[in-house]
C-alpha cells in the first residue's frame, strides 16, 4: 500500500523537496509560552521571499508545478539529469537559505515562525540530498520520468489537453524527452564505473515497462490517449494538425527514447546489476541510508532505533491477531489462520473490476454519516476511485494522486486490480483499511484541505513530508470503527493486517539497507507475519529496495501521531475534542514532524 501521493513524480509522499530536522528541530523547541502566543501580524518580507522561491522553484520543476495545476511551464521538461542542473539548483537552495537567515525568528508571529522552521527544514535536507549517489540511479521499477511521462502524457492526468495550446505544450516537454533519455544512460553507466548501481531484480521489471512503450503503430501508444479525446470545438485544421504532430512525436522521438533505454538496461546494465539488496552493500552505502532514513522520517533516530520499534510492533499486533483468531474460533495457528483468509472463496467476493471499484464506494457510504463527528473541515476538491492501468498495475500499489485546488481535477484513489476474481477484500490491502488511508479521511482529506488552503504558503500549500502525510494516512486507519467499518472481525483482522505491513517495513527496510537482510528472507519475513501474496510481497520489498527509507514514514508518523492523541486527551480531560484535534491537525498542513508537535502543543496549551 503505498503511497505516491501527489504529483506523479513518483520519488515518495511528494514533491523534490521531502526533507530531516537537523538544527531546525532544535530551534523548532522555542518556551511554552512563546508557543502559547499566537501573533496575528505577518512578515511582508518573508511572504515576499515565499513567493519569490515558490515563482523559481516552479520554472526549475515544471512537472511538480503541473501536477499543482499552475499551468506556466506546461511545454517544459529540464533535462534534469544534468551536472549542470544539479549546480543550479544548489545555487537555487543556498540562495534562499542565506536570504531566510537574515531575519530574525523571534520576531516573526506564530505560524511565521512555523513557515521559517519548515522552510530551513527543506533547504538544508535538499542541500544535503544533492551530495547523495541517487543520480547515478536515474529511476527505478516503481517510479520516476518514464513512468510520469505516461501518467502525464496519456490524457488522463494532471497535464491539462483542453485547448490546441494545451496540446502543443505537451509536444513541447516530448521534445526534451530524448535528451533526457541520454542523460540518464550517462548517470547509469557513470553508476556502473563507480559500484552504484541498481539490483538486478529491479532492472528485470523496468525493462518490459520500457518495451510496453515500444510501439509500431502510433494509434496503439498510451502517448495516443489524448488525440483519441481531442475537443469538439477545436478547428478542423488544429485536430489535423495535432493528430499528425503526434504521430510523429510518438514514432521519432517518444518510442525511440524508451526503445533505447530499454535495450540499454537489457544488453548493457542488466549483466553489470548487483545480486545483493540494500545500500549498505554499494560504496558509501551506510551513510546514505542514514540520510535516507532522516529524509523519510523527519527524525533523528537511527536505524537500529527504527528497527527495534518495529519488532515491538510486529509482536504487538500478532498478539491481537491471536485474540481475533481465538474469538472467531478458528482453530489452528496464525499462519493457517493468514492462509484460510487468503485462500476462502467468501473473501473474493468480485467478478469484474468494476464490481470492486463499486465496493471500495459501499464503504464510502457506510462511513459518511460518521465523519462529521470527527471531521469540522473537509475538502471542496471532488473525488473518485479508478482502476490503475494496465502497464503499470503488476508493480503497483494502491496510490492517491491529489487533484487541482480548483476542483477541475479530481482526486484519484488508483486501485491495482490484476484479476478481479482474486480480489481479495480481507488480504493486503484489505478494502475498508486501504480506502481509509489513501481516500477517505486519509490522503484525499489531507492533501485536499492543505491545497486548498490559501492561507498558507505555497511552499507549504504544495509541499510535502511523508512522515507526516503517511503517517495521517496509517492513523487514519485506527479510526475505522470510530467511522463505522471493523464491524465484520475478518476485515478488523484485515486492518491489523495493514498496521502489521507497516510495522513490518519498519523492520525489513532497514533489514534490507543495513543488516544485510536478502531479498528473499525479506519477503518470507513479510509472508510470515501477515495476510499476503507472494507476488505483493514481492512487489513491497522491491519497491523498499527502489526506495530505501521512505517506508519507515508511515509508522514512525503514526505512532507520533497516536502520541500527541493521548497525550492531549490527558492533558484536556472533558474539554478534549478529536474533531478539534483532527481539525488542527490537518489546518497547517504537511510539516516536519518535530515542527508539527511544537505547534501542536501550542494548539493544547490555548484549549487550556
Amino acid at each position: 500500500m503505498r503511497k505516491r501521493i501527489l504529483a506523479p513524480l513518483a520519488l515518495g509522499i511528494l514533491l523534490a523537496t521531502q526533507l530531516p530536522v537537523p538544527a531546525v528541530a532544535q530551534a523548532a523547541k522555542s518556551t511554552a509560552a512563546a508557543a502559547t502566543a499566537r501573533k496575528p501580524s505577518t512578515s511582508a518580507p518573508l511572504v515576499a521571499l515565499f513567493a519569490a522561491y515558490w515563482n523559481e522553484q516552479a520554472r526549475q520543476f515544471p512537472l511538480n508545478a503541473t501536477a499543482q495545476g499552475d499551468n506556466r511551464y506546461n511545454d517544459q521538461l529540464p533535462n534534469d539529469q544534468t551536472r549542470a542542473f544539479r549546480e543550479q539548483q544548489r545555487r537555487f537552495y543556498q540562495q534562499y537559505q542565506a536570504s531566510l537567515l537574515k531575519f530574525d525568528r523571534a520576531k516573526l508571529a506564530g505560524e511565521d515562525q512555523v513557515s521559517y522552521d519548515v522552510f530551513r527544514y527543506q533547504l538544508e535536507t535538499a542541500l544535503e540530498g544533492l551530495q547523495q549517489f541517487r543520480w547515478m540511479m536515474p529511476f527505478g521499477q516503481a517510479g520516476g520520468l518514464p513512468q510520469s511521462m505516461v501518467q502525464f502524457g496519456s490524457g488522463t492526468g494532471s497535464q491539462p489537453f483542453k485547448t490546441a495550446k494545451d496540446y502543443d505544450n505537451w509536444l513541447g516537454r516530448v521534445h526534451g524527452f530524448p535528451a533526457w533519455t541520454d542523460s540518464a544512460i550517462a548517470n547509469f553507466r557513470q553508476g556502473l564505473k563507480t559500484g552504484v548501481v541498481l539490483p538486478r531484480a529491479l532492472v528485470v521489471k523496468m525493462i518490459p515497462q520500457l518495451e510496453a512503450q515500444v510501439v509500431a503503430d502510433a494509434t496503439k501508444s498510451l502517448f495516443y490517449g489524448p488525440i483519441t479525446k481531442l475537443p469538439d470545438a477545436l478547428p478542423a485544421a488544429d485536430r489535423a494538425r495535432l493528430t499528425t504532430a503526434y504521430q510523429q512525436a510518438i514514432l521519432t522521438e517518444l518510442v525511440p527514447s524508451y526503445q533505447k533505454l530499454s535495450a540499454f538496461l537489457k544488453n548493457e546494465y542488466l549483466p553489470k546489476a548487483r545480486t545483493t539488496s540494500g545500500f549498505g552493500a554499494l560504496p558509501g552505502g551506510p551513510a546514505a541510508y542514514r540520510y535516507a532514513v532522516k529524509a523519510a522520517t523527519t527524525t533523528n533516530k537511527t536505524p537500529d532505533e527504527i528497527y527495534q520499534t518495529g519488532l515491538s510492533e510486529v509482536q504487538r499486533l500478532r498478539t491481537e491477531m491471536e485474540r481475533v483468531k481465538q474469538e472467531v474460533g478458528f482453530q489452528g495457528d496464525l499462519p493457517a489462520f493468514f492462509a484460510y483468509m487468503k485462500n476462502e472463496p467468501k473473501f473474493r467476493p468480485y467478478k469484474t473490476s468494476q464490481e470492486v471499484l463499486d465496493g471500495f464506494e459501499a464503504i464510502h457510504q457506510r462511513m459518511l454519516p460518521n465523519l462529521q463527528k470527527l471531521f469540522g473541515r473537509t475538502p471542496k476538491t471532488p473525488f473518485e476511485v479508478r482502476q490503475t492501468e494496465a502497464y503499470r498495475a503488476a508493480s503497483a500499489s494502491a496510490q492517491y494522486v491529489a487533484g487541482s485546488p480548483d476542483g477541475s481535477r479530481a482526486g484519484i484513489f488508483y486501485v491495482p486490480i490484476l484479476d478481479a476474481t482474486q480480489y481479495n477484500v480481507t488480504s493486503l490491502p484489505p478494502m475498508e483499511d486501504v480506502f481509509l488511508h489513501e481516500a477517505i479521511p486519509g490522503h484525499h482529506y489531507q492533501i485536499s484541505l492543505q491545497n486548498e488552503n490559501t492561507a498558507l504558503p505555497k511552499f507549504r500549500r504544495f509541499g510535502g513530508f511523508s512522515a507526516f502525510s503517511e503517517g495521517w494516512g496509517l492513523y487514519c486507519e485506527s479510526l475505522g470503527k470510530e467511522l463505522g467499518l471493523y464491524t465484520d472481525p475478518y476485515q478488523y483482522v484485515g486492518s491489523l493486517g495493514g498496521e502489521m505491513h507497516r510495522a513490518i517495513r519498519l523492520v525489513v527496510d532497514v533489514g534490507l539497507h543495513a543488516k544485510g537482510m536478502t531479498r528473499e528472507e525479506a519477503i518470507k519475513y513479510m509472508m510470515d507475519n501477515e495476510v499476503i501474496t507472494e507476488q505483493l510481497a514481492t512487489a513491497e520489498i522491491e519497491r523498499y529496495m527502489g526506495n530505501p527509507g521512505q517506508a519507515l514514514s508511515y509508522k514512525t508518523g503514526q505512532l507520533k501521531i497516536l502520541e500527541w492523541r493521548a497525550r492531549y486527551e490527558k492533558q484536556l480531560g472533558p474539554i478534549f475534542s478529536l474533531r478539534a484535534f483532527h481539525d488542527e491537525l490537518l489546518a497547517g498542513g504537511a510539516m516536519p514532524l518535530a515542527v508539527a508537535e511544537r505547534r501542536m502543543d501550542a494548539w493544547a496549551a490555548r484549549q487550556r
